[in-house]
């Protein structure tokens, strides 16, 4: 089965060309390596040493698609130029075989060629010096060493530095993919964190605004509707306050106009009344002690709104309770409403809020349940209860 050579690049094609040329120039005008007496000559004359020569350029189309090929059918083409008077073009475009071997080759060739060479130069030197004891055998070595050691190790060392211009542009390419991803994750971490505070700031706000626009419009009250436009107007301009400020922490703004502070467990008794207001009978049970972690007074206070606006929409008569109080390292939040069958909701939501407080809680590395349980009370039943524990120490929250 015939072997299909790759095709040469199209340098290397210049290059043989280039040398074909070169070396035809040098035996156009007569000029060869080595004289015609000398013994080590077989075949005189100036035909002979074409042949090398037209070898030694084939080989040069295979310095990069064939390097170890090139390099051996090369190695063959200049012992054949050795039996001639030989050509210094050939002798040029071995050492480039052997620089390009090196270079383009495998792994394997690269670290072995030097070797090779190199102990060939070593050899070179030693044994024609041990032999005839004459100082200009020493030349013997240095020539072997500018045709084979020299363009190896000029491989050897560019190589090297490709690899580890490659190794470096692939360090910077991985870093620069971390670094996007990175911040893929860090928009879409903010943009999570910007739904959890435009849902908890406004949902309360609308949702009362939608329980009393339709008691307004369903009762025929002149007082009730009246009360019910009063508390649609509180709401709505608390909510566009919150909107406002939402609207200042996403420009950053300085000044007067920046962004007022996150709120903490002293608005707790502000947010009890506002929902008071709207309807909702609640108990406000609370001994949270003081030096609280403000991510941890944030998540308590956004947990406890929540909570409020889901009691709105979906509990039945009875009491709300709101208990915060610290136990081992932790704050513990704990929101119970009437749970009643109620077939649709007071007022319409996106689901989205209990994930939002399970959200909050994980990200302080704590721990989030809410659901249908027995009423330990007297009256027995079921309650809706929401239930937090926040990590307070500073390994927790990180």
């Amino acid at each position: 089965m015939a072997v299909r050579l790759p095709r040469p690049r199209r340098f290397d094609v210049y290059a043989a060309s280039a040398g074909l040329l070169g070396g035809l120039l040098l035996w156009g005008i007569g000029l060869g390596v080595r004289p015609a007496d000398e013994p080590v000559v077989l075949f005189d004359g100036r035909w002979p040493l074409l042949a090398p020569l037209a070898v030694m350029a084939g080989c040069e189309l295979l310095r990069r698609a064939a390097p170890r090929t090139g390099l051996l059918i090369g190695t063959v083409a200049l012992v054949a130029d050795t039996l001639t008077q030989g050509s210094l073009v050939t002798v040029i475009m071995y050492t480039d075989l052997i620089y390009a071997a090196v270079l383009y080759g495998p792994p394997a060739s690269a670290r072995r060629i030097p070797w090779i060479t190199g102990l060939l130069t070593v050899a070179s030197t030693l044994v024609p010096f041990a032999v005839w004891r004459v100082p200009e055998t020493l030349l013997v070595g240095v020539a072997v060493g500018v045709v084979s050691f020299a363009p190896a190790s000029t491989g050897l060392i560019v190589r090297n530095h490709r690899e580890a211009a490659d190794a470096a542009l692939l360090r910077a390419e991985q870093t620069a993919l971390l670094a996007e991803m990175d911040r893929a994750q860090a928009v879409t971490a903010e943009r999570s964190r910007m739904a959890r505070e435009l849902h908890d700031m406004v949902a309360n706000h609308l949702s009362a605004i939608a329980i009393h626009s339709t008691a307004a419009l369903s009762l025929d009250d002149a007082a009730t509707t009246r009360q019910a436009l009063g508390v649609i107007r509180e709401n709505s301009v608390a909510g566009l306050a919150e909107m406002r400020r939402l609207i200042g922490i996403l420009r950053d703004q300085g000044g007067d106009t920046g962004p007022a502070a996150a709120p903490t467990l002293d608005g707790l008794g502000a947010l009890v009344e506002g929902a008071r207001a709207n309807g909702l009978d609640v108990t406000l049970d609370t001994a949270p002690g003081e030096n609280l972690p403000v991510p941890v007074e944030l998540a308590a206070y956004r947990i406890v709104q929540e909570s409020l606006t889901n009691a709105l929409k979906h509990a039945s008569e009875g009491t709300v309770l709101v208990r915060l109080d610290r136990h081992e390292g932790a704050l513990r939040v704990e929101v119970t409403s009437p749970y009643g069958d109620r077939d649709t909701p007071r007022a319409p939501g996106s689901g989205a809020g209990l994930v939002g407080m399970r959200e909050r809680a994980a990200l302080l590395h704590g721990t989030f349940e809410a659901g249908a349980v027995a009423d330990p009370g007297p009256a027995g039943g079921k309650i809706w209860a929401v239930r937090a524990t926040l990590p307070l120490t500073e390994g927790d929250l990180a």
